[in-house]
């Protein structure tokens, strides 16, 4: 009688856990092994901006605000030139008139968000901005559950501790090689700066993830381009004018100035390639490997010192990337309507993951029926 039992709390748990239909063979596809190239992509670009600013620091250069705000003019003069091209109902004006509100409020939390964490460099440590910037997947998993109705199986919570745990392999790494690096003037200040960026950090995530779902990239940069860089030229106005006219400019810091915006301006227009093949919660996880991308090349680069566990955490991570996302998430059906979308594929992305929970919550019936005795 031993074995039937068993075979049936087994049953139960792959049910709970979204592996009942899963094999080997099909969570090792094409699919996520681009999607995981698509994500170290994704970190490496990060990467290129954390070295570009730390040559920039040893030179004296601290303006995060000119870097944003170039960043931002960038996508302005792309994809807010593009999208004024375009006709019929949801061109610029037609998108000002009804949704201007909605991107100015994103544009906002995606430029405090990047400014807020630079700033808490100033107060508190290395390693508790490694830590707490990491509180931003819990909140984007919240928000996700409230705003976009995505749910989320066992599986995917154990993946995201499982990556956590990675991250903690980093910093106990970090600590032994002695780069607990940063102020230690206010860490209060410093740590509750850093939680204020995840949280805006998730905000933007989250939008980000809905409007290129459910309408389209080129309105998502588009908007993101013209609103950031309204947001961030007054900051850059108010905050950072004596210290870019104290910049010693020469070729070696212009070229620092253009790897960074170059590697920013890719980031922001190949993310939302991948959040929607994934999701937002799924690429912030594959962003866990940025750091260590960037100690890697701080070996090189800054002679730092190394150690094994670099490797353990960046192996920990992968494997638990691949573990969220070789069980896909589903959306409940929403209350109301969504908004029209030009994107044809968007409403066929969406009508596919209302399928896919319709059809699991019918195999999860079935099987839980026949492991009754």
């Amino acid at each position: 009688m031993e074995g039937p039992v068993e075979e049936r709390l087994c049953g139960k748990m792959k049910i709970g856990c979204g592996l009942h239909r899963y094999n080997l063979r099909d969570v090792f596809t094409w699919s996520l092994l681009k999607t995981i190239l698509m994500g170290q992509v994704l970190s490496l670009l990060i990467c290129g901006t954390a070295v570009s600013c730390e040559y920039l620091t040893h030179a004296k250069v601290e303006t995060p605000m000119l870097q944003s705000f170039l960043n931002y003019a960038l996508l302005l003069f792309t994809y807010t030139t593009h999208l004024s091209t375009r006709t019929g109902d949801r061109n610029i004006l037609q998108i000002l008139k009804t949704n201007w509100w909605k991107y100015l409020g994103m544009a906002i939390a995606d430029v405090e968000a990047n400014y807020t964490v630079v700033k808490a460099y100033q107060f508190t440590t290395l390693t508790s901005i490694q830590l707490l910037d990491c509180f931003v997947i819990p909140v984007l998993m919240l928000l996700s559950w409230f705003f976009l109705k995505t749910r989320y199986r066992v599986i995917h919570f154990v993946a995201v501790a499982v990556c956590l745990l990675g991250v903690g392999a980093m910093v106990g790494a970090d600590i032994l090689a002695g780069r607990d690096q940063g102020s230690t003037s206010d860490v209060l200040l410093g740590d509750g700066l850093v939680l204020l960026s995840a949280v805006l950090y998730a905000i933007s995530n989250m939008c980000q993830e809905h409007t290129v779902k459910n309408l389209s990239r080129v309105e998502f940069l588009g908007m993101m381009g013209l609103f950031g860089t309204l947001i961030s030229g007054v900051q850059l106005v108010v905050l950072e004018t004596r210290a870019v006219g104290e910049i010693k400019w020469d070729v070696h810091i212009s070229m620092l100035f253009v790897v960074y915006t170059l590697c920013m301006y890719a980031l922001y227009s190949f993310m939302p390639v991948v959040v929607k093949m994934t999701s937002a919660t799924a690429v912030n996880l594959s962003l866990l490997t940025a750091d260590l991308f960037s100690l890697f090349c701080g070996l090189f680069l800054f002679m730092y010192k190394f150690s094994a566990l670099y490797i353990v955490s960046f192996v920990v991570i992968t494997v638990g990337f691949i573990m969220f996302n070789a069980v896909p998430t589903y959306s409940v059906l929403p209350e109301e309507p969504t908004e029209a979308s030009d994107d044809p594929e968007a409403q066929s992305s969406s009508d596919q993951l209302l399928l896919s929970a319709d059809n699991d919550t019918q195999r999860t019936e079935t099987l839980t029926a026949n492991d009754t005795p």
